[in-house]
């Protein structure tokens, strides 16, 4: 809800769902504009700036929001999977690696889509493709033995 920051010219209070505070005073600032969503913090060079009782209404106030169960919940990258032509032509000769690879989720769609475009190669695009089609057929992903170390 609250956490504080410090760096070398500054230090702060940020709010992860700051974006739902009324800000009378104007204290809060959006760090990343167009990339921060909820966030929105307050920056201190000094700790004579900081009013305690008006600190002590917005950590009231971003109480009573998540109390109240406000909160923005983060959006999912829906984008469709570009796939490469090699990997589009293994599809069209094998119609199990294709069903396969459709029933996989995006990220693991991704995954494998990224692992091939980024070979510069053709013959390292052919023995990339060779590697993950049995990963494919057991449906797991590329980097899934990775994953829950």
């Amino acid at each position: 809800m609250v956490g504080f920051s410090a760096f070398k010219n500054h230090f702060g209070l940020w709010f992860f769902n700051g974006v739902f505070l009324k800000d009378k005073h104007n204290l809060l600032i959006n760090a990343q504009e167009n990339k921060t969503i909820a966030l929105r913090q307050m920056r201190f060079t000094h700790k004579d700036q900081i009013n305690e009782a008006t600190l002590l209404e917005y950590i009231k106030e971003a109480t009573e929001n998540q109390l109240l169960g406000k909160e923005i919940k983060p959006t999912r990258n829906t984008k469709p999977v570009k796939v490469p032509a090699k990997l589009e032509h293994v599809f069209r000769d094998n119609k199990d690696v294709s069903n396969a690879f459709k029933a996989l989720t995006l990220r693991k769609q991704r995954e494998y889509c990224d692992y091939i475009s980024s070979a510069k190669l053709e013959v390292t695009k052919l023995s990339r493709i060779e590697k993950i089609l049995p990963l494919i057929l057991k449906g797991v992903g590329l980097n899934d033995k990775y994953k829950n170390c």
